[in-house]
């Protein structure tokens, strides 16, 4: 199993655009997400440092699991620390699937070919105690017979 964090404010993979390059004529595929290009950068910098430079993609069947440590809004915080009104998970945007779709865009090439080998995934989103990141958890399933 691998399993890094990486430290910064969790940033989700936006919708995708297509437009057709006016000189070229070819179409090109952007992210909406502007702040998920630095983000997406992070993550494949610490993945990169976690497995080493000259480790090739994970081959076959592959779980995924990432632990979202989102970062608290100022509200939430009284004179002792957090207000017991305060909510227990992060409800609002951005969405789990999202923030979990910039990971797999981010380590597709370091830790495995293409996400479709991904067969089995957990997400979670919690507010960090700490540090905001993502906990990021990779392994290969077992192969049956």
């Amino acid at each position: 199993m691998i399993e890094f964090f990486v430290p910064g404010v969790p940033k989700p993979a936006g919708s995708k655009r297509a437009f057709r390059n006016a000189k070229t004529g070819r179409i090109i595929v952007i992210d909406d997400c502007k702040k998920g290009k630095d983000w997406r950068g992070d993550v494949r910098f610490v993945a990169t440092t976690a497995v080493g430079d000259d480790a090739s993609p994970l081959d076959g069947p592959l779980y995924l699991s990432v632990d979202f440590h989102m970062p608290r809004p100022k509200g939430h915080f009284g004179r002792n620390g957090v207000k017991a009104s305060a909510p227990a998970y992060p409800t609002s945007k951005p969405d789990a699937t999202k923030l979990l779709r910039c990971i797999e865009d981010a380590l597709t090439g370091i830790l495995w070919r293409d996400d479709a080998q991904i067969v089995m995934q957990s997400v979670s989103k919690v507010y960090a105690d700490k540090q905001p990141g993502a906990r990021v958890r990779v392994g290969r399933m077992e192969q049956s017979a």
